[in-house]
């Protein structure tokens, strides 16, 4: 009788172990090839001012000086976090539609979407911080709704739709923020919305946790707290998928709608909820980003969507669609761009490290290949431990 829990145990072990090793091995491939390329440019240099930048990316100030000249002011560090937050969360709204049958490929656009309702609530109504962050989240909500209902209702693929409300929500946030150069956000001066820390202070998110001063230590401008809250929702929708009867049904609609649709689940509810969800994490990410006061959404930049979007599934496919996994996922995307930013301009353009990012992306195609090895060996292993064992017992009877 024990021997099934035990079974069903281990296959869970091996499961999350290959997946681990399938990522890091399409990380170390991922890097490898990036430096190839970077010899392939610049033979002399690709080691000191390439490779070795990328890998320190936001530590590179603390291996360059003395720690005690640098203390623990890490302003690159800080930059790292800043950048992480929003991408992890763009990473669990694409983990999170996938984990339901669905691509949301409009995160970008809910990520747009989010970003108005953020600043609108903190430049025109000077609401408190996590008003603002509500705000954000309620828009990109709406926005990923829309795709959902014609998935739901018309049978559209949510592909298209998201794709296409990616373009119309950056066009009508543009054409709203700018008001033809006498917006209410819109600074002309600047040929950008207005700074939030000088038109509502007490709607960007604090950067004191328990007593502890994240700008103290890293100072950098726009540090908060919006890393540990984006930390906080990706285990909120590990819980939700994995702990409730709300998150078990819309990932058997994803994995069978007819069977699911059999046992008396709502199809048509669970898509739109989904894709609800979905938006509401990428504006989620839009406003733990802008509300940190480190950038101002610039509307003359019609041709251009937000990449925290798309780097979104990047983050979830490197995270193999597994909430926690984004959380470092995200992490490590950023600290690549982090480190892009900090080669040698001279010798290297920094998006080698975009690069380096999507041959990993690309490996990650690879990874049930990669888990497949990765298990077999695993349970060579194990089962070559387990002869032993039974080997040394029987020596001993």
């Amino acid at each position: 009788m024990d021997k099934k829990p035990t079974s069903t145990l281990l296959d869970r072990s091996l499961g999350g172990l290959s997946s681990v090793a399938a990522a890091l091995i399409a990380i170390v491939i991922g890097l490898a090839l990036g430096l190839v390329v970077l010899l392939a440019l610049d033979a002399q240099h690709a080691w000191k001012d390439g490779f070795v930048p990328i890998l320190q990316a936001g530590f590179r100030n603390a291996t360059n000086e003395s720690l005690a000249k640098v203390g623990m002011h890490l302003s690159t560090l800080g930059q790292e976090i800043v950048e992480a937050a929003p991408l992890i969360l763009c990473g669990l709204s694409v983990a999170f539609a996938f984990k339901t049958g669905l691509f949301n490929i409009g995160a970008a656009g809910q990520y747009t979407v989010g970003a108005f309702g953020g600043l609108y609530a903190a430049l025109v109504l000077h609401l408190p911080w996590w008003l603002c962050l509500l705000f954000a989240t309620v828009f990109g909500a709406v926005w990923g709704a829309i795709p959902g209902l014609f998935k739901a209702y018309l049978n559209i693929n949510e592909v298209i739709t998201s794709i296409m409300f990616n373009w119309v929500g950056l066009y009508a946030v543009n054409t709203i923020t700018y008001g033809r150069g006498y917006g209410i956000m819109y600074n002309a001066a600047q040929a950008k919305t207005y700074a939030i820390k000088e038109v509502s202070p007490q709607s960007l998110i604090p950067s004191k946790l328990f007593g502890w001063d994240l700008y103290e230590t890293f100072k950098y401008g726009s540090i908060s707290i919006a890393i540990f809250l984006a930390v906080l929702v990706a285990v909120v929708v590990l819980i939700v998928l994995k702990r409730t009867t709300f998150g078990y049904e819309l990932k058997a609609c994803g994995h069978n709608p007819h069977a699911a649709k059999y046992a008396g689940i709502n199809e048509k509810r669970s898509i739109i909820l989904a894709m609800v969800i979905a938006g509401a994490l990428a504006g989620f990410g839009a406003g733990l980003y802008y509300l940190a006061g480190g950038a101002q959404w610039n509307p003359q930049d019609s041709t251009t969507l937000p990449s925290m979007g798309f780097d979104g599934i990047s983050v979830a496919l490197l995270a193999s669609l597994h909430p926690v996994g984004c959380i470092f996922s995200g992490l490590f995307i950023s600290h690549l761009s982090t480190g892009g930013a900090q080669m040698t301009q001279l010798y290297f353009p920094g998006e080698i490290a975009d690069v380096v990012s999507g041959i990993i992306i690309y490996l990650c195609a690879f990874s049930s290949l990669f888990r497949g090895w990765v298990r077999r060996g695993l349970i060579r292993l194990f089962a070559g431990k387990g002869r032993k064992e039974a080997k040394g017992n029987d020596t001993a009877d």
